[in-house]
């Protein structure tokens, strides 16, 4: 699977780039971004490992002149839907790094672009992994997630996106996807821009997230049945992550990368290959139409913090003609 990479900022740095040395059947053939030094830099990374990546000013000089097989749209989020068209119009599928739009109608509008493109929740490679065999398939649940990272320790190139937006919809995602719900209504938001607080209710369930971009690394999740008897944990961050990384471990957001590529690279396949990855089992991937759900929860989240937390209905994603 031949990727062109658009956006050179640190998601491509320390993710994409690491990520896709190590997936099985996949190569980055181009990076694209009209910052040349940024360019220039993640082309360089790619070549330490041994093979060479173009580099073009935009998507669509890449496009012209690469046979490529996905566009990895790493650029700040005020590009996604631009670039996701541009893609979509050549006939090449997208995949999306999160949030997927910076509005709602613009989410849905993505879910309506054919190929339809993927959305990159990589924690459900992580997290999702983890947990997902341990979740009852029936039955009310419980859960509590949280995600918090230190935004100066990443050090961002441009993107600057509130705490909702770069750390929350994360957890949005996941639990919808863990518990195989529907969101339902919204409650007791707290919006700040590096940190935020809600409810969601859920079709099977109820979620507690807290997400901030201001304090120290730390992703926990931990579910319980409706008797509050515990039924799944996960946790990252501080202590642990600092031992694995100590030990020579995968780095978690490189690996949850990797999988997630070696995943799209098998869904593209068919038929599929047999002697290369399909992606780990019981991890769908997610498209845009999954994010334009969660933009539908964050929408919600605004309108309850505005409301002072009162319960705000989840607005069901509206089908967009393409």
């Amino acid at each position: 699977m031949r990727l062109g990479v658009v956006g050179c900022g640190r998601i491509t740095e320390r993710g994409y780039i690491p990520a896709a040395r190590a997936a099985a059947g996949v190569a980055i053939a181009a990076f694209a971004d009209p910052n040349a030094e940024r360019l220039e830099l993640c082309r360089g990374l790619w070549r330490e490992g041994g093979e060479e990546a173009r580099g073009y000013a935009s998507l669509s000089s890449l496009l012209a002149a690469e046979p490529i097989d996905l566009v990895v749209v790493a650029a700040p989020l005020e590009h996604h839907l631009a670039l996701a068209e541009e893609a979509a119009a050549a006939g090449v599928r997208s995949l999306v790094e999160k949030p997927p739009a910076p509005d709602l109608d613009a989410a849905q509008r993505l879910a309506a672009l054919r190929p339809e493109p993927l959305l990159a929740f990589n924690r459900r490679f992580l997290q999702g992994l983890e947990l997902r065999d341990a979740v009852p398939a029936e039955g009310w649940l419980e859960l509590d997630l949280e995600l918090r990272f230190r935004r100066e320790d990443w050090g961002a190139h441009e993107a600057r996106d509130e705490a909702l937006l770069d750390a929350g919809i994360h957890l949005i995602d996941l639990a919808t996807y863990l518990t195989n719900a529907a969101p339902i209504a919204v409650r007791r938001a707290e919006l700040e821009p590096e940190r935020a607080s809600l409810e969601i209710e859920l079709a099977r369930g109820r979620a507690r997230i807290t997400c901030a971009t201001d304090r120290s690394h730390r992703e926990t999740i931990t579910i319980r049945d409706r008797g509050g008897k515990q039924v799944a944990r996960s946790a990252w961050g501080g202590i642990r992550t600092r031992l694995a990384s100590a030990m020579g471990r995968p780095d978690p957001l490189a690996q949850s990368l990797q999988r997630q590529l070696e995943a799209v690279g098998g869904s593209l396949r068919e038929p599929p290959h047999p002697l290369l990855p399909q992606g780990p089992p019981h991890c769908p991937l997610a498209t845009a139409r999954d994010g334009a759900t969660a933009m539908s929860v964050v929408a919600s989240a605004r309108r309850s913090a505005e409301l002072g937390g009162a319960e705000v209905t989840v607005a069901p994603t509206k089908e967009v003609a393409a």
